[in-house]
């Protein structure tokens, strides 16, 4: 009986442990405390030295010091009602107003706030809120369309003021922050680098003197966006962001377009002073110098900008400056594309005399030009000549066509010279696809009036040009019908 005793308790004994053990293992029945947990490996997979700490420090520091100097802007504007011209529809003489958003950068502690001139445009009510969730009305200070900037202003005091940086020692690759409230989400801010710098010819500025020198940006910015800040590591702001390289829906697609903040500063001063910019002119009309003008012209490589016309009594007009020169720099600094000859005057006011260097027949000189304020009914000088129709060569050709160049032209008809309001130059008549010829923009319908430099009355005179020109390259000046002449380079084959 003892023995059965022990056996039983011993049976007994191991289906405790056994049963214990089940709860503790897995059925849920009984669930570890807090203090045994360990999940998760013990140690990062990397330890991040004190550059790599200090870099991503940097981003925190940037977007606590600027998220307050940035704010939201709401506006309510007047919108083309699309019934306008229904006749019978009962409410067509209404107006339609519209809401919108972006954003701007404090530049006072008073209350002066920069953004771009398409946030605030046709609007009748703007709102802005600040970072500590204030709210305020707002009037528009100013508005420069040329630049798509605005300064409005809100009355309040001790306000955070964004540092305004330097964006002439930009460099392309150089870390950039984009902070602004995009699809009204805000104090939203991305991160990227500049991918270039100088951009124009977008299109964005529908207007012939509006300038576009843009710093573009892999930096994620979306609708909303507009007006807020482009900073650099140290928080400065080198841009006022503007529009974005858009997908279906307006949405960023992976580039986004500021303007440079010496120009928004410039703006913004005169702004605030006049209500208004008081820009200063060269009064010329510019092109890029492409390989074939620069062969033409006899310089070593394409550099400068190439006048293509003077504006009738504009400033450089009084400056012994004439249409065919090259603008190689601009107080000291070189200039290579349209746009950054636009954006450095146009951060000039009229009356700042700019001194010039200019490549003209193989010589480098130099021209100080005090610039005017802009003449809305500007006149490009005419191309007409004032000689005497007794003065004017006669023509054997009366048509040629140039297949290695790939155009045709004829001798103009009197009421051709009169629809063109010249006296003398042939006319395109076809250009081939894919030749030299349309690969310099030429096309029928153009006027050639000078030919190296010189005069074309004829078919003969320009079929000599090009003969003399065998093996190098022939600047022509072309004119079109609205009267705008510009110079092309043709690179002419042996």
């Amino acid at each position: 009986m003892k023995l059965k005793g022990l056996i039983g308790a011993g049976v007994l004994l191991l289906i405790g442990i056994i049963f214990g053990a089940i709860l503790v293992s897995g059925f849920g029945l009984v669930r570890p405390g807090l203090a045994d947990l360990n999940l998760g490996a013990t140690e990062p997979p990397v330890n991040l030295d004190a550059d790599a700490s200090s870099f991503s420090q940097s981003f925190i520091e940037v977007a606590e010091k600027v998220t307050p100097t940035i704010v939201q802007i709401t506006v309510v504007s007047e919108r083309e009602n699309p019934h306008s011209d229904w006749f019978f529809f009962p409410f067509k003489d209404l107006p339609r107003e519209q809401k919108g958003s972006g954003s701007g950068i404090i530049i006072s502690d008073d209350g002066y706030i920069i953004t771009n001139n398409h946030v605030v445009e046709n609007s009748n009510k703007v709102t802005v809120g600040l970072w500590d969730k204030r709210q305020f009305d707002a009037v528009v200070v100013g508005t420069d369309p040329l630049t798509d900037l605005a300064v409005v202003k809100i009355e309040s005091e001790n306000l955070p003021v964004a540092y305004l940086g330097d964006s002439d020692n930009l460099k392309v690759g150089q870390w950039v922050m984009a902070i602004g409230n995009p699809l009204s989400l805000a104090s939203t801010v991305t991160a990227g680098i500049v991918s270039a710098i100088g951009r124009g010819q977008l299109g964005l500025i529908r207007d012939s003197y509006g300038v576009e020198n843009f710093i573009q940006t892999d930096a994620a910015i979306n609708p909303g966006n507009s007006g807020g800040a482009l900073v650099d590591l140290s928080g400065a702001v080198i841009g006022v962001n503007s529009a974005i390289a858009a997908g279906g829906g307006g949405t960023y697609i992976g580039y986004g377009f500021a303007i440079p903040v010496n120009l928004a500063r410039a703006v913004a001063e005169d702004l605030i002073a006049h209500g208004k910019v008081s820009r200063g002119y060269i009064g010329i009309n510019i092109g890029e110098v492409d390989n074939a003008i620069a062969k033409s012209l006899g310089m070593d490589k394409p550099k400068g900008i190439i006048i293509q016309g003077l504006v009738d009594g504009g400033a450089a007009s009084e400056s012994d400056i004439k249409a065919g020169d090259v603008i190689l720099e601009v107080d000291g600094r070189e200039v290579n594309r349209p746009n950054q000859l636009q954006s450095y005057i146009a951060s000039k006011t009229a009356g700042t005399t700019v001194k010039l260097k200019i490549y003209r027949d193989g010589d480098s000189i130099e021209r100080n030009v005090t610039l005017k304020a802009r003449d809305e009914d500007v006149r490009i000088e005419p191309v007409a000549s004032d000689e005497k129709d007794e003065n004017k060569k006669e023509s054997g050709l009366t048509r040629a066509t140039f297949d290695d160049i790939g155009f045709s032209i004829k001798n103009l008809s009197d009421g051709e010279k009169s629809e063109f309001d010249i006296e003398h130059g042939v006319l395109i008549t076809e250009v081939k696809p894919f030749s030299k010829a349309e690969d310099q923009r030429l096309f029928a319908g153009l006027v050639i009036v000078e030919a190296d430099k010189e005069e074309v009355h004829n078919v003969d005179d320009l079929k000599n040009a090009l003969e003399d020109k065998k093996g190098s390259a022939l600047l022509m000046k072309v004119i079109d019908k609205q009267g705008n002449a510009r110079f092309v380079g043709l690179e002419i084959p042996n």
